[in-house]
């Protein structure tokens, strides 16, 4: 079943992607203030998803992409830690969806981990 989610994956990154381009208003305040240049990362990171999106649908650079992915993962979750501890300290109502957005980088690097695999769909 969950290798039938490809394309939900697929769709999941390019949507991400794209709202990082979209909306980068809402990525500024969660960088880790020890990075430089922040916008031009919300940028970077954007047009990364996008590609990676894209690169997950042909048989021959999935793999290549499902490894992006778990380590694009990695790479962005001081934000997600920087959200929570931004809404923690402001006191703000959002922050239960910041602590869900924790554990929920574990899933989706298993759901990219899926897909290192050579799959034939």
């Amino acid at each position: 079943m969950i290798k039938k989610s490809l394309p939900i994956l697929s769709v999941f990154y390019l949507v991400a992607g794209i709202n990082h381009f979209w909306n980068p208003g809402f990525y500024e305040p969660i960088m880790p203030p020890f990075l430089p240049y922040h916008l031009t990362l919300i940028y970077i990171s954007g047009a990364c998803e996008i590609i990676f999106a894209i690169l997950l649908l042909p048989r021959s650079t999935r793999k290549t992409a499902a490894w992006l992915i778990i380590i694009f993962l990695i790479a962005v979750f001081p934000a997600n830690i920087q959200m929570a501890v931004n809404y923690y300290s402001e006191n703000d109502p959002r922050l239960w969806f910041a602590l869900v957005r924790l554990p929920l980088q574990a899933v989706l690097i298993l759901w990219a981990h899926v897909f290192t695999k050579v799959i034939k769909h």
